[in-house]
């Protein structure tokens, strides 16, 4: 996928977070990169393959009146091992979502468990959703 549509699908999913959260981004920078750097997945001892995204920074639930004049956070997401896991163009919009909303989550201070156990109740509704409210799918184009 070009780099140009796979950054649309970011800002596809930052604009589908509810107004009441996304107006609370504040002082963060989200990066689209094709793969971790080295690094950045030795820090986390993770496969570069198998990171998606990366949440960096200060949680908006621990920012105190100190909080100031500070770097942006930074959410990371990585393109090419999100591809690598889908088949479809649709499915690379639906892991891209996912992931964004992740590290989002990250951001407000949720820790992972508390995320998966949400991504687990969202993947529940999905699956209850009539197949007629899905788009097309279409198959990505080679990497």
């Amino acid at each position: 996928m070009e780099v140009e549509r796979f950054n649309a699908l970011v800002d596809e999913a930052i604009a589908s977070i509810p107004e009441e959260f996304r107006s609370r981004l504040d002082n963060i920078m989200i990066d689209v990169q094709p793969i971790a750097a080295p690094d950045v997945y030795r820090n986390l001892s993770k496969n570069p393959w198998g990171l998606l995204g990366l949440y960096q920074g200060v949680p908006y639930a621990k920012r105190g009146p100190w909080y100031g004049n500070v770097l942006p956070d930074r959410i990371l997401i990585f393109q090419k091992p999100i591809e690598r896991q889908c088949r479809t163009k649709a499915e690379v919009r639906r892991l891209v979502r996912q992931v964004v909303i992740h590290e989002v989550g990250h951001y407000f201070g949720l820790s992972d468990d508390a995320l998966h156990a949400l991504e687990r109740e969202a993947d529940e509704a999905e699956a209850r959703r009539p197949a007629s409210e899905e788009g097309p799918e279409e198959s990505p184009s080679p990497q």
